[in-house]
């Protein structure tokens, strides 16, 4: 076989980097989930206040959306949707491997003490299945928005479907994630319930970070989009 051909097959580098970004961050997410954030607003909210509340997650889960925005605009909707749903079937791996471990018999008087561990990485049932379907909905709600504004500002104002897509997206991750896990299905008695006004200011707060995260990536999205199709061409548009 020709030079030629075996480089023809090599994966773009552009798009293994941006999936190695999406990956890491997105199993960053899922074990820094158990820490709860709080940030202070210079300004009241409404609901929360100043206070923002957030699980650790939301900080690099907000990659998650910078990382496939680049990706569907550098190799297109199709590739995107691909690269969130195979994101979705390692989320299951990611737990099968976590919980394996937690199960593993531990070694005596070790430093960490194995109920701990459990605590740490173990996440309750009600959250596994509220982060599940919002990763779900949301990353493909993203993909689909982002292309849909592609086309029809006729692949001009990154600017604007970035922030479009990803704001949205977080609007309905935020209501899916907290309102699940935090609020209904706890009512049917899976989980600890909580006040419907602390849901509540938790949607809040996480959305008002994680839409500021939205603003504050978009001159990277540029960047990385740029820095890709310079060293890509005639590969990608």
């Amino acid at each position: 076989m020709s030079s030629a051909h075996v480089r023809q097959r090599l994966l773009p580098t552009g798009a293994v980097a941006l999936a190695a970004m999406f990956v890491t961050a997105l199993v960053t997410s899922q074990v820094t989930a158990s820490k709860l954030l709080l940030f202070q607003s210079p300004v009241a909210l409404p609901v929360t206040g100043t206070a923002l509340v957030l699980p650790g997650a939301a900080l690099a889960y907000a990659l998650t959306f910078l990382a496939t925005d680049c990706y569907t605009e550098l190799y297109g909707k199709r590739a995107g949707q691909v690269l969130v749903n195979i994101g979705f079937l390692m989320n299951f791996l990611l737990l099968a491997l976590v919980y394996s471990t937690i199960a593993a018999p531990a070694v005596p008087n070790q430093p960490i003490d194995p109920a701990t561990f459990a605590a740490v990485l173990g996440q309750s049932g009600p959250l596994v299945v509220a982060s599940l379907a919002a990763y779900l909905v949301s990353q493909n709600y993203d993909v689909l928005v982002f292309h849909k504004l592609k086309e029809l500002t006729d692949g001009e104002m990154l600017w604007l479907r970035n922030i479009a897509s990803t704001g949205t997206s977080q609007a309905i991750d935020t209501v899916i994630f907290v309102g699940l896990g935090f609020y209904v299905l706890p009512q049917v008695g899976f989980g600890a319930t909580y006040e419907l006004g602390f849901v509540l200011s938790l949607i809040v707060g996480q959305y008002a970070l994680k839409l500021l995260i939205a603003l504050v990536d978009t001159p990277f999205v540029y960047l990385i989009t740029g820095v890709i199709r310079r060293s890509e061409e005639p590969q990608i548009t």
